[in-house]
Parts: C-alpha cells; structure tokens; sequence
C-alpha cells in the first residue's frame, strides 16, 4: 500500500507516517460530471485533474485526496449549459461547504499545505469561497498556519510554443475549449479507451453575444456539446500538454510549500 500516491489507498498508520514527513503536501483533484460531446466520457473533469495530480504527487512526495467528482453547475459560455442528459452539478453553496468541511478534516489530520488541482472552470469562485470561510474558521481554533494553493492545470499552458503547436491555425481562447483539442489530447494520452474519436463533430467555434441568458437559449450551443472542434486533436499534443502541465505545476508547488 506505501507505494501508492492516493490517500484512500493508504492505511491509516502510513498516512500517519506520511504525515510526520518533511513538508508534507496533499493534492485535492475537483471536477464535474458534465457532458462533453458525442466523443467523450462525461467524467473528463475529474480524470484529468487526477492524471494531473498523481504524476505531480510523485514528484514531490504528495499524496492525492479522492476527488470531488460533482461541481458546479455547466454554463453556457464555458461547459454548453446545464440543460444536456447526464451533466449533473451541485448547488454553489453545497460545493462551498464541502470544499471548508475538506480543509478542516485535513487540518484536523496535521495537514498544513493543501493543492485543490480544479479541473471544471464553473468551480473556481466556491473554491475559493471555501477556503475562505475554512481559514477563517481555523484560525478561530488557534491554527493560523494552514495555507492553499488553488490551480488549473490548463493554465500552465502559456508558452507560445507550445500554444502554436496545438493551436496552428490559431487559437480561438479557453473559454471554447470545453470538449475540443486541449482536452480531447490529454484524452487519448490518458484515457483512448474513453474516446470515439470517429464520433468527433467538427463544426465551427461556438459564437455567444457578450452576455448571459437564464433560462438558457439551448440553441446557442452546438448541438454536440463541445465549444470547438476536436478534430485536431491528437496523441502527441496530450503528451506535450501533459507534460508542460506536470512539470510547471510541480515546480510551482515546491517553490510556494517546499522552498527552503
């Protein structure tokens, strides 16, 4: 059991000893079940934050909590909306106070360095509403040294190189990349068996006007689901983003926990 990097793999006495180490970190992946087109699994937001956080755990001798597998609900804009069979999401405040209920067990445990790894834009704000309120509430009991890093894989994707490899023909922006080449790639790396990609429905970027309707106007989304098309995805793109993601964020954990 010592050899895996998950917490829910451990017995209690080696997370205990894993806990006595040096500058121990735990990594919280939080994702989604959302659809994300005809070609993928709709559990994308939760694989791919803990693909992320495995491989950046056993770099830094972290563990990995078990994910949140719900989030917030799927907005339009970002996700194609609410409304699609099988995109099942919470409450904000229940993601909110599930997030400060985490933080304050991990406490309680002898954790004080904590990485939520999000991996469904919808979630980010009621993370962050979370820790606040579970800091303020630790530092009520006297623990006042507690500290979180809050990161999204994909914006470790920022070298210009590296955009233009997955992007030749330009980049459209991440708030259409909801089931397209960024993703679908670090599907085939991580999960081909999730993928049909002969079911990849190559239409043009979704176009929105410049604010929100509710309820939603379910024809402003393409009718597969995704913002953009997949169609250039690949394999190799999965790995260079893989890679690129796993080296930048664990050099940003030991600088921000592990630094001397």
């Amino acid at each position: 059991m010592a050899n895996s990097v998950f917490l829910g793999e451990l017995t209690w006495k080696e997370y205990e000893q894993w806990l006595a180490g040096d500058s121990p970190v735990v990594l919280l992946p939080m994702g989604a079940l959302e659809q994300h087109g005809h070609h993928m699994s709709m559990n994308v937001d939760v694989l791919l934050p803990t693909a992320v956080c495995e491989r950046v755990a056993k770099r830094i001798n972290g563990v990995v909590a078990p994910p949140l597998s719900y989030g917030y609900k799927s907005q339009q804009q970002s996700g194609g909306g609410n409304h699609y069979p099988g995109t099942t999401s919470l409450d904000g405040m229940t993601l909110t106070h599930t997030v400060q209920d985490i933080i304050r067990e991990l406490a309680r445990h002898g954790v004080r360095r904590l990485a939520i790894m999000n991996g469904h834009f919808e979630n980010s704000i009621f993370i962050v509403e979370g820790i606040d309120l579970a800091l303020r509430e630790l530092r009520y009991a006297g623990i006042d040294d507690f500290r979180v890093m809050t990161l999204s894989y994909w914006d470790f994707v920022s070298d210009p190189d590296v955009i233009n490899t997955l992007y030749p023909d330009g980049f459209q922006g991440w708030d259409i990349e909801h089931g397209g080449v960024f993703e679908t790639s670090l599907m085939l790396t991580l999960y081909p068996e999730l993928v049909d990609f002969d079911a990849v429905v190559d239409h043009p970027p979704a176009t929105f006007p410049p604010y929100d309707m509710f309820p939603v106007v379910p024809e402003r989304t393409p009718e597969p689901g995704t913002l953009s098309s997949a169609r250039d995805a690949s394999r190799e793109k999965g790995d260079l983003v893989l890679r690129v993601c796993v080296d930048g964020i664990a050099t940003a954990i030991q600088k921000e926990f592990q630094a001397p």
